[in-house]
């Protein structure tokens, strides 16, 4: 890890080396194992509870650790330089918690704290759908009222940590007619009746996250489980995702580092034309572009994360859209020059940097992808100009 003594503060320097700790020992050795089997280390997470890697945003009055979000983004570029895969299932996580902090009532956050930290649970975020994914508002999954209950019927895809979860955050429609002010947010169960989670997908990268399908069959909830007012439900969706976008950045900057660290010991180490091929000139243009990448994505995922601390979530959602789109193109970048420095090692599943490569494009894709990031930040800059 680089020296950021001055930067942070002796907190986020404590946090940022047990985290790192952790991870060097429980997690590095055995990502490529959890990769190639495509299985979500349980045993490992309950070990990451006890250092607090379930509540890490649960606030401190529900017996989490609180962080701040920019606390928060330093944890999270460790978690997903150690392996993506395992940081998809915090950030996964952490997007199941968030709407209870936003809108929830204080017994949905205490419920939720009770299986977050009595069970060592997971999370899950149901939003996705197979016609509703970068365009959430077109939900289908419709919650009819009858009386003080909701009856919920739809199907979710690509829910990350669904085959796991303990709880989830479901987003549904009151009146399909309404559009996106119809949709609201309830907080269900694992064990609810009518819940069922469907196949686990078989994906290219982040492999050790498992993402599965979601169906609802006639599942009844009570309107106590509703999470804030009927039709609010696309906002608290939309907050959710904005604040969770310096994490993403983060984490961006985490498995672009791990990338930077692997190509720089072995173009130290890998001879060409009598020397060290990190002494050609084509190499170090590289490395030192990939640097640079790490090194912005990392500074922009703070600067949205110090946003979001102040409270000034309009500009967090223009500048949090931004930093996903650069961070994220921009790892993409950095990963395949991590094949390209490695050559043919590159391309072998014996080297780190093929997983890596495979890891990174989903970061261009989930949390909305980078076109629909765009189109936040033209629709921002419309209204400002």
């Amino acid at each position: 890890m680089i020296d950021l003594t001055g930067i942070l503060t002796e907190d986020q320097i404590a946090l940022r080396q047990l985290i790192h700790d952790f991870l060097a020992k429980e997690v590095v050795p055995y990502a490529a194992e959890w990769d190639r089997d495509a299985i979500f280390p349980m045993e490992t997470y309950k070990k990451g509870c006890e250092i607090g890697l379930n509540a890490l945003e649960l606030p401190a009055e529900y017996g989490g650790v609180g962080l701040s979000a920019l606390d928060l983004a330093i944890a999270m570029e460790e978690v997903c330089w150690a392996d993506a895969g395992f940081g998809a299932t915090l950030g996964a996580h952490g997007l199941g918690m968030k709407p209870l902090l936003i809108a929830g009532s204080e017994a949905q956050r205490k419920h939720f704290a009770e299986i977050v930290l009595d069970k060592k649970g997971l999370s899950a975020f149901a939003l996705t759908e197979p016609n509703a994914g970068s365009d959430a508002g077109a939900t289908a999954t419709t919650a009819r009222r009858v009386g003080n209950e909701y009856v919920i019927n739809g199907r979710k895809c690509f829910c990350t940590n669904a085959e796991y979860a303990d709880i989830f955050t479901v987003f549904a429609t009151v009146d399909k007619s309404l559009g996106i002010k119809g949709i609201t947010a309830f907080t269900v169960d694992r064990d609810t009746p009518g819940l069922t989670v469907g196949k686990h997908e078989d994906k290219m990268g982040q492999r050790s996250s498992v993402t599965n399908d979601v169906v609802f069959e006639d599942m009844v909830v009570s309107e106590s489980q509703r999470i804030g007012d009927e039709g609010k439900g696309f906002k608290i969706a939309m907050q959710t995702l904005d604040r969770g976008r310096a994490g993403a950045a983060a984490s961006a900057a985490g498995v672009g580092r791990a990338a930077l660290e692997h190509c720089v010991k072995y173009a130290k180490e890998r001879c060409t034309m009598g020397k060290p091929i990190i002494e050609h000139q084509a190499v170090q243009i590289m490395l030192a572009d990939m640097a640079t990448a790490v090194e912005t994505s990392r500074q922009i995922g703070w600067y949205v994360a110090r946003l979001i601390d102040a409270g000034n979530l309009k500009e967090a959602a223009k500048v949090g859209a931004m930093s996903k789109c650069y961070a994220t193109d921009a790892l993409m970048k950095t990963c395949t020059d991590a094949v390209q420095i490695m050559g043919g090692y590159g391309y072998s599943k014996e080297y780190p940097v093929e997983k890596l490569f495979r890891d990174a494009k989903l970061f261009q894709i989930f949390e909305g992808t980078n076109q629909i990031q765009r189109t936040v930040i033209a629709s921002a800059l419309k209204r400002e100009y």
